[in-house]
């Protein structure tokens, strides 16, 4: 009617109203995601958000550093490795499904990613122990595919029974016909822990893979079972601090409210376990020089071997060298066989002076043959048996 009294409700009064820090057009299911008076959505959703990002980062550094691995063994784990980044990836998503309020999707994939994405990476660290364990008894251990298969399987058992789950209790319709909404979030927390039983039994066998791995004969892998082992532990202590909060803390505080809370912290806190503790380190490791190896010796990438093979056919027969020269007590020249090729008289040159040694010239012996009386001269008859030797023999004395 007109005249009639108008009542203002201020934003301050409204029950319903927005937050600090929420826009009001904000669905009230997101409040969480920036409401300022719950600081615990603002630095969850913070820190998830870093984790993306570092996961995407050190998924591309994983993919660039592949082309330089020349440990064929730890090549053989980039496969698992880049697994467990992919499904860290989702467990830093699911984190805001915890922050924001439940309603029928975001409870949809609280029940079900949650024990997918934690078997992944718990499978692949599996397989990365058996490998080690199976390398310490052989020698040698299976091939990567091999291990992305086993992975896939251990993965696949937990995707199963997660699916089970879910149509027993959400698709299938309750007694009496009545389906209600928000049937995905009616379920109470102990119930959410027993579904997670097969991926507790996965954890304690990654804990249990990582033993033997600790004292591996080989010393390069001392640090591989080392950061498994670590990361299973630190995994475990997490777990067991939000299974018993889930559980009976929040109940006993009387504070039913930091359920979710502690399924948001408790997820994106062993995202960053597997992040620091596992990948980083793996990462690190990968273009580090096998020293099982054998190193080439120094000039090897210099002056590189030749074949044998064409060696021998550059190779030709040498002739063997012939030594041409002048006997002092004769003007006789011994000549070189024929059909040889000539070789340089200047091979048989021994580095002494020619002035050392007196080597009488035949100039100088016919000289002196012109001084003599003729008479001292034997004859030069062919027949005679005259030589210079002889000549020079009469000289000298």
């Amino acid at each position: 009617p007109v005249g009639a009294a108008v009542t203002v409700i201020s934003p301050a009064m409204d029950p319903t109203s927005a937050p600090k820090g929420c826009g009001s057009t904000v669905s009230s299911i997101y409040y969480n995601l920036c409401d300022l008076t719950a600081v615990w959505g603002v630095i969850v959703e913070a820190i998830a958000a870093a984790g993306v990002v570092t996961s995407f980062v050190l998924f591309v550094i994983l993919m660039a550093c592949l082309p330089f691995v020349t440990n064929k063994k730890r090549k053989g784990m980039v496969a698992l490795q880049a697994g467990i980044l992919v499904f860290t990836l989702g467990l830093f998503g699911l984190s805001f499904a915890f922050i924001v309020d439940q309603y029928s999707t975001s409870c949809t994939a609280r029940r079900f990613l949650f024990g997918v994405l934690f078997s992944g990476c718990l499978a692949c660290l599996i397989m990365h122990g058996l490998w080690l364990a199976l390398l310490q008894r052989r020698g040698q251990g299976p091939r990567g595919w091999m291990l992305c298969l086993g992975a896939l399987g251990l993965w696949l058992i937990e995707v199963i029974i997660n699916t089970e789950w879910l149509i027993i209790t959400v698709v299938r319709s309750p007694p009496g016909g009545v389906i209600s909404s928000d049937l995905s979030c009616s379920i109470a927390n102990q119930d959410f822990v027993m579904a997670l039983i097969y991926v507790m039994v996965l954890l304690l066998a990654v804990v249990l893979m990582a033993l033997p791995s600790v004292t591996h004969k080989h010393k390069q892998w001392h640090q591989d079972g080392a950061f498994i082992l670590v990361t299973g532990l630190f995994t475990m202590a997490i777990w067991v601090a939000w299974i018993v909060m889930y559980i009976y803390g929040n109940k006993m505080a009387g504070n039913l409210r930091w359920d979710d809370p502690t399924l948001a912290i408790a997820v994106v806190s062993n995202a960053w376990v597997f992040l620091v503790l596992y990948t980083i380190p793996e990462i690190c490791l990968l273009t580090k020089e096998n020293p099982d190896q054998e190193q080439p010796h120094d000039g090897d990438h210099v002056y590189p071997a030749r074949s044998l093979a064409y060696d021998n056919i550059l190779k030709e027969p040498t002739p063997p060298h012939q030594n041409v020269y002048m006997e002092n007590k004769a003007f006789s020249m011994d000549e070189p066989p024929t059909g040889m090729s000539p070789v340089s008289p200047y091979g048989s040159y021994n580095g002494q002076l020619r002035s050392c040694v007196y080597q009488p010239t035949e100039i100088a012996l016919i000289a002196k043959d012109m001084m003599i009386p003729r008479a001292a001269v034997p004859s030069l008859n062919p027949g005679s048996g005259f030589s210079l030797p002889h000549l020079a023999q009469s000289l000298s004395s």
